[in-house]
Order: structure tokens, then sequence, then C-alpha cells
């Protein structure tokens, strides 16, 4: 007998038909002898119409009140699942976050998980054998309905599989895995069978959207395999495991392009000690994430600096950084929102050399120019236009042989 928890996403649980047609499959994996904890997300647009519901009272609704709204649409999805596998003959039983112990901090809408405690559902598992959890919620200290943020559900299936040892953790989603470019920019995108945690890391931060990266920070913590598969198909997906010798084989996995993010800089800024600090302090403060950071080489005491923030914090970032500038004696500040973040990654890139040369020749073959470079030991990201982002994934996917031959033909 195995334990073995799946998630199934907005889409999988996007009517009552397909909320029947996921209980089915539960049920089908259940009489294999498994015991099985589901976690699923809202029906698909149920979270933004209750956001969009709370700001027909206002454009910024108190945050726990937020969070409490939110929780509502996993509480419909799980209720309905309980409802239709009992309908079917089959015991259940649907926990919210609260009820099935999982504690995080009390930073609503983005809230991080600490700690849970399994015996409620250990409990409940030995009873029924299928047990349905809320995904995306929690509680805090002080017992206040949390919520995960965007892709909470992933991480709620991979934090139960760890707490609770089991066997093996499904994704199931509208995707049949993890592929080697985006199918809608390249038609013969390549269906990856095994990916390392590190890749999938990539993958999920560099905007392939199969995985919600905290999922796979704590499957690489706690060694949890993921399976990445479809809803829709009995089809096999794509293994998420930890790096293996054989991995090391394959130069570049995949291709990633991300049209959210935007660019700013700071002309002549002073160059002394100190003052990196005062430019990304209070930008780190408001919650703006900052990825790629360029600096010029210093002339006569001054340097340039550019870097990268989410394309949604673009506007408050820009208004944060005039501020700063004036107060740091910095000579102008410059943004641009129509720009692309293109990236290879392969954990081969750790033992093989001319990599980044073939990227960038293959770039400049298409007449793509290359605006920042970021690199780590197992990705290279260059910073382009975002008007050529579809010709320079298609360009680096044939560049690197990771077509589908079958889907070529």
């Amino acid at each position: 007998m195995a334990l073995i928890v799946q998630k199934y996403g907005g889409t999988s649980v996007g009517s009552i038909e397909r909320i029947k047609h996921v209980a089915e499959k539960v049920i089908k994996s259940s009489t294999r002898g498994n015991k099985l904890l589901v976690v699923l997300s809202a029906m698909a647009g149920q979270t933004d119409a209750l956001i969009n519901l709370s700001k027909e009272i206002t454009q910024s609704p108190d945050p726990r009140e937020l969070d409490v709204l939110m929780a509502t649409g996993e509480q419909m999805s799980v209720s309905l699942f309980a409802i239709a596998v009992k309908s079917m003959g089959h015991d259940c039983c649907s926990l919210l976050g609260f009820q099935a112990a999982i504690h995080t901090d009390h930073t609503y809408g983005k809230a991080r998980i600490r700690t849970i405690d399994s015996k409620r559902i250990l409990r409940e598992l030995d009873t029924n054998g299928i047990v349905a959890v809320a995904g995306f919620q929690g509680i805090d200290e002080n017992r206040n309905i949390t919520t995960l943020g965007r892709g909470g559900s992933d991480t709620t299936a991979v934090a139960l599989a760890a707490a609770l040892n089991a066997d093996l953790c499904e994704i199931y989603t509208d995707v049949e895995g993890v592929f080697s470019a985006d199918p809608t920019i390249c038609s013969h995108a390549r269906k990856i069978d095994r990916i390392s945690y590190d890749e999938m890391l990539e993958f999920a931060s560099l905007g392939a959207k199969v995985l919600d990266i905290r999922s796979v920070e704590f499957a690489k913590k706690y060694n949890v395999p993921i399976h990445v598969r479809s809803s829709f198909t009995e089809k096999e997906g794509t293994m998420v495991v930890a790096e293996k010798k054989e991995m090391e084989k394959v130069l570049v996995s995949g291709v990633v392009s991300d049209k959210n993010e935007a660019r700013i800089t700071m002309s002549r800024v002073p160059d002394r000690p100190g003052i990196a600090f005062k430019i990304f302090e209070p930008v780190f403060k408001a919650g703006i994430v900052v990825d790629m950071i360029v600096q010029n080489t210093s002339v006569e005491g001054y340097t340039d600096l550019t870097f990268t923030v989410p394309r949604a914090d673009f506007r408050k970032t820009i208004d944060l950084i005039h501020s700063i500038a004036e107060d740091i004696g910095a000579d102008n500040v410059l943004g641009d929102e129509d720009i692309a973040k293109v990236s290879i990654i392969g954990v081969g890139m750790r033992n093989h050399a001319g990599v980044a040369s073939k990227m960038f020749e293959t770039l400049a073959e298409e007449n793509i120019n290359i605006s920042m470079i970021s690199t780590s030991e197992i990705k290279i990201s260059c910073v382009i236009e975002e008007k050529y982002t579809e010709l320079a994934v298609r360009a680096l996917h044939d560049a690197f042989g990771l077509g589908d031959e079958k889907a070529e033909a």
C-alpha cells in the first residue's frame, strides 16, 4: 500500500463534470490499495472572481479579510469533491487548511508554511482512505486564516507529501509535463521525462508556469519525488527528482522566456561604499523582488546601475528609485517595460564549455541584441527586446537540438 498525494489545479476542477472526473481518477487509484491525499485548487477563475467581488467595495480590501474570502474558493472545491466521491460509494473526508493543521506565518496573501501537524490527516486516512485538503491556505499563530499566494496549492501538496513521508506527489495540471520550451512557441518542443530539482527551480523562476517555485524548494529540501502530469490523459508526465549522474550528459534541457519583467537604470550613481544598500534596501522593504543587476565600471567616481523587477512592480519601483536617486545625487533614472528574458537551462552546463558562446552566436545570427546577461552553474539568461522573444526561443531551441523529431515530422 502506497501513500500518494495528488494535487489538481483550477482547470482540472473547473466544472462539476471535471470534479466528477477527478473523483473517478482518485477512486481508481484508491481501489488499487493506495491511500490518497488529494489537494485541490479553487475552480478555474474563482479566486479572481472573489478578488473582484471585494474590489466592488474597495480597491484596497483589508488583507486579513481578503484571505478569509479567497480561502472559500478551495473550500468549495474540496467539499464538492468529497460529495462526488461519497456519491460514488466511497468514503472521503474534506479538510480545510486549519483543520489539516497547516501552520503558516502571518503574511496575508503570501504566507509561508512553517509546520504541519499530520495527526488529524493520518487519522482520517486510516478511517476513510481518501482525504481532500484545501490547497493555498493555512492558519497563523493567532488562528487567522492565511493564503499562500498564486501557485500555493502546489506548495501545499508538496509540503504535505514531505510531512506525511508520502511515496509520491502527483501534480495534475492542464499540460502533460515539463517541456523543452513552451509548446505554443515551439511546436516541436519535447516533453522531458526526468528533470532535476535544480533545473526545475530554474525553470520555475525564469518564467515556466508548470510548478510554483516554493513547491520545488520543498521537494528538494525533503527529497519528495514529483510527477507532473495532465489530468485529462493517462500519459506519463515528467518526474522531478534528485540529480543523477546521467542527467549531466544532457547539455541543455530547455529554453524558457519571461515577458513579465521591466528594466530600470540609474545613471551617474556615486561610486562609494554603502550606495548599493541605500538603493536596494527601500526596494526590498517595499516587497519588490529584484532579479538581474549590472553595474558598470566606475569612471571618475561615478557608475551606471541597471536592474530588473517584475513588470507589475515597475511603476511602484520607478517612483521609489526617483526619490532614491535624488537623495544620493544620481543624475537620471530610465525605465523600459518592452523587454523579455530568455534563458537556457541544463545541469550539463557544469561540465561543458562553450555553451554561452553558442547562445550568443545564435542570437547574433538572428540580429537580436543582448542588453543584460546573468549566469549560474546551470543557466544563462539574456535580456532582449520583447518583440524578439518567440524568435529567440525557437532559434535557441533549434541550436541546442532540443526538438521532438516525431513532432517535427
